[in-house]
């Protein structure tokens, strides 16, 4: 059944109307219909509609994934507010930035995170209200404020170009950014959620990967858009998952490759029941061919992978299941991240001149249409940087495309590392760094990992006469940083390498690492 609803708001309150008795959410013991989801939202909206939260105000959410998420989310959708979903791996200082830079008025807090609350409640001028899921002294409870809201719509409507919600990612100039995503650009990948991942109201959808990243509240959002009933994980366990697919008779998921990989190593993963299963996306990071053909081997279904960014809305590209041949004349293709989804348009441009580059080689990924965000919150020149005046969207990421559209990323223009699905600018590990008095210049690196995919090096030149340790360093980027974005290791250089205009020359530091290898991402 599809159903023609154009924001955020419009899931909830279509879904209620035609399905009130469906199951929408499962979490553990827990079950939700969408008739109790559309209730609960409306008493929080209009909890949060008390607290002065209006049309496009910001309502900052921490926490791992939950019920309370999908409550809080359609409850902004309701106000046409907008939720701001926050890393919960973050540092204390790097949360207080979120909350601070969203403006948010209100901050909902998870009971693992009150730690993090009461490290930076003092940080936060702009926000009014703080509600603690689970309680806290100090501060309402969720259970309380969402029961001080009256349990009727407020009835507000949102446009197609309002804002519907923001996400952070890392920052190429080492302070996060916030991605605007509108109801428009949401609603322009519904049709081929429907089309390409079928996604219907029959389906049982795994929802395992962070809410905060498109690959998880997107990956679920499009799902319940289209009826689906959610299986939601709070806890990553991989054993768990391959539990969970029989109990629940779960069809779609989306996992990140490091995910896969820990799944096959599960002890019986080849004697569980994956017959409900119709489809396996997976994405946000480069997969192992090895990963890849155990996974088709042990799941038994589709397999897709898909390639996007949060400033895409997420998927982009989308190679097939067919395109899935582990040994025929198609097997080229498992390098590459597939061809263009519909509705969109993609190029591969050198970025110097902007030219289209001849097919078979090297330039960036630019990519236009209707998921293409609206632009980073309170950031013009970096937007303007981001999308050029016709509406071209420059990813960052160097691939090539071959005469039939397929897609092979090569590269990253950017120096993005990308470590287990989790994007690191080294800048902001750089900025970080720098606040050491015993490294007197750094350069951040992604270097392979059999774990990971690749993780964070730093390449340190000492102050003269201080002496300092890789343990030292390490554990100084922690105090600052989320434990991902930390160097895993440290190696000492006398000068960093740099062009006449003073950039570090990051490919001269990453080449010894990534000899031999047919690409320099992994």
């Amino acid at each position: 059944m599809t159903i023609e609803i154009n924001s955020i708001a419009g899931i909830v309150r279509s879904h209620a109307a035609t399905q009130p008795t469906k199951v929408a959410l499962v979490q553990g013991d827990k079950t939700q219909t969408w008739g109790q989801l559309y209730e609960r939202s409306c008493r929080v909206a209009n909890a949060l509609k008390l607290a002065g939260v209006g049309p496009q105000d910001r309502v900052a959410f921490l926490d791992k994934n939950g019920i309370e998420h999908f409550e809080v989310f359609y409850a902004c959708g309701l106000l046409n507010a907008v939720s701001v979903d926050i890393n919960w791996r973050l540092a204390p200082p790097e949360v207080a930035f979120i909350a601070n830079d969203s403006a948010a008025k209100v901050l909902i807090v998870g009971p693992d995170f009150v730690p993090v609350l009461d490290a930076i409640a003092g940080d936060l001028p702009n926000v009014k209200t703080i509600i603690v899921i689970g309680g806290h002294s100090k501060y309402p409870s969720f259970a309380d404020f969402s029961a001080s809201g009256d349990a009727t719509d407020p009835g507000v409507e949102s446009a197609p170009g309002d804002v519907a919600f923001q996400l952070y990612s890392s920052g190429t100039t080492g302070r996060p950014k916030g991605v605007m995503l509108t109801n428009k650009n949401f609603f322009a990948l519904i049709p081929f959620a429907a089309e390409i991942w079928k996604f219907t109201d029959r389906t049982v959808n795994l929802v395992a990967m962070p809410l905060f990243h498109i690959g998880g509240g997107g990956w679920a959002t499009a799902g319940m858009a289209l009826g689906c009933k959610s299986i939601i994980i709070r806890d990553v366990n991989p054993a768990e998952i391959v539990t969970l697919i029989s109990k629940h008779r779960i069809t779609h998921g989306f996992l990140v490759p490091v995910l896969l990989q820990f799944m096959l190593m599960v002890p019986d993963v080849d004697k569980a029941d994956y017959s409900s299963l119709e489809l396996i996306a997976y994405g946000a990071s480069p997969i192992s061919e090895e990963v890849l053909a155990a996974s088709i081997k042990t799941f038994k279904t589709n397999f897709m992978q898909v390639y996007g960014l949060t400033e895409t809305t997420g998927a982009t590209t989308i190679l097939m299941p067919e395109d899935h041949d582990l040994e025929g004349p198609k097997k080229k293709l498992l390098r590459s991240c597939g061809k263009i989804v519909p509705g969109m348009q993609l190029r591969v441009v050198d970025s110097e001149t902007g030219n289209d580059v001849p097919v078979g080689e090297v330039g960036e990924i630019w990519v236009k249409g209707g998921q293409v965000m609206l632009g980073y919150w309170n950031m013009p020149e970096e937007t303007a940087k981001s999308i050029n005046p016709e509406g071209w969207f420059k990813t960052g990421d160097a691939a090539y495309q071959d005469e039939d559209g397929y897609v092979y990323i090569y590269d990253r223009v950017k120096d993005m590392i990308v470590s287990g699905g989790e994007n690191v600018y080294p800048a902001e590990v750089e900025n970080a760094l720098m606040g050491h008095p015993a490294i007197a210049d750094v350069a951040v690196i992604g270097v392979p990992d059999e774990k990971w995919g690749e993780v964070p090096m730093a390449i340190v030149v000492r102050t003269a006469d201080v002496a300092v340790s890789e343990d030292e360093i390490i554990a100084f980027a922690k105090e600052r940083l989320a434990g991902f974005k930390c160097p895993k290791s440290v190696s000492w250089i006398d000068a960093l390498p740099r062009n006449p205009s003073g950039k570090i020359l990051k490919k001269d530091l990453r080449a010894p690492y990534w000899e031999g290898r047919t690409r320099k991402v992994n």
